[in-house]
């Protein structure tokens, strides 16, 4: 299986780019990944929000194959523990998936279109988080589920 992290507009912090990459480079050795990051919207302040995710979601939604499963991290997603996301991780493993994409959405959100074409929606947290926090959250969290089903001693129970 190949995990596909997709977002919307560069990592501004260099640090938190640093951080990313030591968490991306943990992952390569469990699973093939694949990170993402598509341009921002050129002139997004001339836009609505409606219209600056419309744009945002059909760039989304070109690096899309038909047989792709596509995870939104959504503040109305599913919530999970990390226990709980490693198990999720297996069965979708066990399930022959070959490609799992993830999306982080713009500040606004995700499209109508790019709900309509998702399969899931997960949650981080109740709280609100930047979007280029998430990335580094969501990147640190499937290295953590692929060290649990390893039974790794990265993870404390």
């Amino acid at each position: 299986m190949q995990i596909t992290l997709i977002t919307i507009g560069k990592t501004d912090s260099v640090e938190l780019s640093k951080l990313i990459a030591v968490y991306e480079n943990r992952l390569k050795h469990y699973v093939k990944f694949r990170f993402v990051v598509l341009p921002d919207i050129k002139n997004s302040k001339n836009l609505s929000e409606a219209q600056q995710k419309e744009k945002e979601g059909e760039l989304l939604l070109t690096q899309l194959q038909p047989a792709d499963t596509l995870i939104l991290l959504d503040e109305k997603g599913k919530q999970q523990t990390s226990m709980e996301l490693s198990q999720w991780l297996q069965k979708k493993m066990n399930s022959g998936l070959k490609n799992l994409v993830l999306a982080i959405g713009g500040p606004y959100g995700f499209s109508n279109k790019v709900y309509e074409r998702s399969n899931e929606k997960i949650s981080l947290s109740k709280m609100t988080f930047s979007h280029q926090m998430v990335r580094l959250f969501v990147v640190e969290q499937l290295y953590r589920g692929f060290t649990i089903l390893r039974n790794e001693p990265y993870h404390h129970q």
